[in-house]
């Protein structure tokens, strides 16, 4: 049974099957679909792109708009070692330029893209940027989406075309789960996998699995998936790290249809997370179940291209402290409720102009609507005896519209020009106190009421511009660059965490820093202005033997949401409120590959390397901005040899110094970590297996703040320790 397929890239077509007979699929379905030649018309759906893509080195990269230099896309080998290592989606973009995470969830990690991070990046799952519902960001975009079931990934760090989002200022970050698959006409598939996957540390395992039944004008899919795991060890003897452990549940639902040049899916899916510990919060997460509808339309015209998309979304979360904070008590730890609902959708539409000219013109509306309650804790002075109600019925919603130009004046100069306009509305309703009354709640019944005195409402007009040129001055050297002004608006809880107590502002904030937080109603959206440029040398044959790609840049931040300080607590950390200041970050990014060997005997073999730096400084505090990568890197070495698979790679991190005064951010020392794996394949079945951190090396992550969830068992508090020594081992099989 065979599919045939209709993948457009630029001006540029090409004819591509997947063979899905059992003994000719290749594992998981992550390897490229094979070139063949054009079938009849009757026989083509037109989609967008098939898989997980290899480097953009080794892509056509004709588009400006669709594949600048400074995108990225996880090859093979990364893909399979991050799935067999992580079971969260933000760890397939592990060794990518410009790229690093953080976070104390295991399935939650929030992306940084050149030193921007969490809401400064545009995270766009399926078409959807999905807002976290929680005042700890415990539920971010990419915690919704089984890395199994993403079939594309894309990171561009540094300058964005309009297209790719607004409402960020560091890059995008795209995840696409796979289109349907259909059958020729005439036939029937019925076609699956399935996985397991165990690891040692912390004693996880996870199931996925998927099966397809289509015909040529219909296709139903349904993706499930479970991961569980008890809480991790660190390396070398700094012994467990508690509330790292976690479960998770997904399901999805894909029908399609298609019929000559258009295709229409819907996707219908739910997620629940029972638990899962934040070692860097006082909270952790005791549900978070999201019901969602995503619905997708992708046609071919005599004008051009449309894609239109459509979503509805509703998560209700909640957080408590779990048994390793002392939980599990009605008298103990602090009940928190959040319920969100999101909707919206978004036009695209692709208009050649002339044969070297294209126009893209787009429309986009997300609406965010959040209530957060905290319930009273029984017995309690402080919580209680009323509901603490954080953000009352607050909504976001934004509308945006673009305009796009990419022509290409030669066969070695293109140009890329667009504007955007964002109008982001916000609003909230009033809040109260656990109590009006009495000592322990003074400060906040003096804030809620001034909180609820003011108006509320706020309209932020954001203008995003992007102008991009391409030379390819050679066959092996390519020259790109370019200015970007990006803007964002403040969050929900950046405008309206209103507690100024002690304990109601230390439940605000993503930062996993153990400080407290206030909002504030008159903060305004941040604007930067981008320099960079990328210098890429590579094969100028089709070998693709070798390549090396070097990204400078520069931003200057107007109205940096940053914090100033208002007091400190007992226990040394501060309450903070977010403010405006004027902001730069620069950096560079490098990344390169050679291909060591390639010989019928001994296969291929080849060298990767990825180089990232960055520094960030508040100009009005001259601080460290927070959660800046000090300098990191991976170096590694692939083999294929028929059926056989294997890497080594080595992390480096260099020890940071470079630091956020004001969030007391800690330094950590450098560390350097050593990485195998390997996989085979056997007709249906592969095999993967791995060790990370073969040495067992004792390290902390730069970026993981605090470890709070240790403090009661160590008696004080330390950085966020790594995961140490762990075996891992999955097995999966096609049908």
């Amino acid at each position: 049974m065979v599919i045939f397929l209709n993948h457009r890239r630029g001006a540029a077509s090409v004819w591509v099957f997947a063979a899905l007979c059992a003994t000719a699929i290749t594992p998981l379905g992550w390897h490229a679909a094979h070139a063949q030649t054009a079938a009849p018309q009757s026989s083509v759906v037109t989609l967008p792109r098939l898989d997980i893509s290899t480097n953009a080195e080794e892509e056509d990269a004709t588009s400006l708009s669709d594949a600048p230099l400074s995108a990225s896309s996880p090859d093979a080998s990364t893909q399979r070692m991050s799935r067999l290592s992580s079971p969260d989606a933000s760890a397939l973009f592990r060794n990518q330029p410009g790229f690093s995470s953080y976070g104390g969830g295991r399935l939650a990690n929030l992306p940084v893209l050149n030193g921007m991070a969490d809401d400064r990046v545009a995270t766009i799952v399926d078409g959807v940027r999905i807002a976290p519902a929680c005042p700890n960001h415990m539920n971010p975009a990419l915690s919704y989406v089984d890395p199994d079931s993403v079939q594309t990934a894309t990171s561009i760090a540094g300058l964005t075309p309009v297209s790719s989002g607004g409402d960020s200022l560091g890059g995008t970050i795209d995840v696409e789960r796979a289109d349907p698959r259909f059958a020729r006409k005439g036939k029937i598939l019925v076609t699956g996998r399935v996985r397991g996957t165990y690891r040692s540390n912390g004693g996880g395992y996870s199931a996925a699995g998927s099966v397809t039944v289509a015909n040529d004008l219909f296709s139903l899919r349904y993706n499930a998936s479970y991961d569980q795991s008890g809480n991790y060890r660190g390396g070398g003897g700094m012994g467990v790290v508690h509330s790292t452990s976690y479960l998770s549940y997904n399901h999805a639902v894909t029908a399609g249809m298609h019929k000559d040049n258009h295709l229409l899916s819907v996707t219908f899916g739910q997620q629940n997370v029972p638990h899962e510990g934040f070692a860097n919060q006082f909270m952790d997460m005791t549900n978070n179940r999201s019901t969602f509808v995503n619905g997708k339309y992708n046609g071919s015209f005599d004008w051009g291209e449309l894609e239109a998309r459509g979503y509805w979304q509703r998560i209700t979360h909640a957080m408590d402290m779990l048994g390793d904070k002392g939980g599990h008590s009605a008298t103990t730890g602090m009940p928190m409720n959040n319920d969100s609902r999101l909707a919206g959708y978004s036009l695209k539409a692709t208009i050649p102009l002339a044969p070297n000219h294209t126009l893209k013109l787009g429309s986009s509306f997300d609406h965010q609507g959040l209530k957060d309650w905290w319930p009273p804790l029984m017995g309690s002075m402080m919580m209680g005896p009323n509901t603490y109600n954080n953000i009352n019925n607050g909504h976001r919603d934004r509308l945006g519209h673009y305009a796009e130009w990419e022509a290409h004046w030669t066969s070695r100069v293109s140009t890329l020009l667009g504007f955007r306009n964002d109008l982001v509305m916000m609003n909230t309703g009033d809040v109260s106190p656990y109590s009006w009354t009495g000592m322990m709640n003074m400060a906040d019944a003096m804030a809620a009421r001034a909180f609820n005195a003011r108006r509320r409402g706020r309209t932020d007009v954001n203008f995003d511009v992007t102008a991009m040129t391409r030379w390819q001055a050679t066959d092996s050297f390519t020259l790109e660059g370019g200015y970007a002004r990006k803007s964002r608006a403040p969050n929900l809880y950046e405008r309206y965490a209103w507690g100024m107590g002690s304990m109601s502002s230390s439940m605000i904030g993503w930062f996993g820093d153990g400080n407290g937080y206030v909002g504030n109603v008159d903060l305004k959206s941040e604007v930067a202005n981008t320099a960079s440029v990328t210098l890429d040398w590579h094969d100028p044959t089709t070998a693709n033997k070798w390549g090396l790609k070097v990204q400078p840049y520069y931003s200057y931040v107007h109205n940096y949401i940053n914090v100033v300080q208002l007091s400190t607590f007992t226990n040394g950390r501060h309450k903070l409120q977010f403010t405006n200041h004027n902001a730069q970050t620069y950096g560079i990014n490098a990344s390169g590959h050679y291909t060591l060997w390639d010989t019928p005997k001994f296969g291929k073999g080849e060298f990767t390397g990825v180089l990232n730096w960055v520094r960030g400084q508040d100009n009005v505090t001259h601080s460290g901005l927070y959660h800046m990568m000090p300098l990191n890197g991976t170096i590694a070495v692939h083999e294929t040899v028929g059926p056989w698979k294997g890497r080594v790679e080595m992390n480096f991190v260099k020890a940071k110094d470079s630091v956020d005064y004001l969030r007391t951010e800690p330094r950590t020392p450098g560390y350097a970590l050593l990485n195998l794996g390997g996989s085979y394949t056997w007709k249906m079945v592969t095999v993967d297996a791995g060790i990370d951190n073969i040495f067992n090396q004792p390290y902390y992550l730069p970026l993981g703040g605090l470890s709070l969830g240790d403090t009661r068992y160590i008696g004080y508090t330390r950085a966020l320790p790594g995961m140490g020594r762990s075996f891992n081992v999955s097995l999966s099989a096609t049908f």
